[in-house]
């Protein structure tokens, strides 16, 4: 199976010389779909965000494969299980949408794991692990992640269950 990159699928724009990126954030895309229609969101695999999240979780394990065996039990599994735990904690985040301050919590552990994953991908372009390009690439669309995820935070009343 060939895992198509965020590039590709058209979600993600052009990087900037600084490695930023400007697209239209998951805040503005919300629960979009194609053609700007409204998808209806019936679980946490149907948010713009989580499937984002999903995504570079699954790049960030096929990228580390080949990251030098002394680093399994470091930097690798630091980085798969960070990049894992966003996926799992807007999982948790979206079955705690019937208190507010559950979900807004949950929330806030995504955005640090996001942090994390962020600083594990330093680690690894500066070890010469990952190539500077995917490094920024990967960064970026953890950036939009954490778009995404504050978006859901700003707007946790309209989330949350009645």
């Amino acid at each position: 199976m060939r895992l198509v990159s965020l590039a590709e699928r058209g979600v993600m724009g052009k990087i900037g010389e600084m490695g930023e990126m400007r697209l239209v954030s998951l805040a503005e895309r919300g629960v979009m779909g194609e053609m700007g229609k409204v998808r209806l969101v019936r679980s946490h695999e149907d948010l713009v965000v989580y499937q984002m999240a999903f995504e570079a979780a699954m790049r960030i394990f096929e990228l580390s494969k080949r990251f030098p065996v002394e680093e399994r039990y470091a930097l690798t599994d630091q980085m798969r299980r960070s990049s894992r735990s966003v996926c799992a904690n807007l999982a948790e985040a979206w079955r705690k949408r019937r208190y507010q301050a559950a979900f807004v919590a949950k929330l806030n552990d995504c955005e640090a794991e996001v942090a994390e994953t962020q600083v594990w991908i330093k680690f690894a372009v500066k070890c010469h692990y990952l190539d500077p390009p995917e490094g920024r690439t990967l960064y970026a669309t953890y950036n939009q992640i954490l778009s995404g995820i504050v978006h859901l935070i700003n707007n946790s009343p309209h989330w949350t269950i009645k």
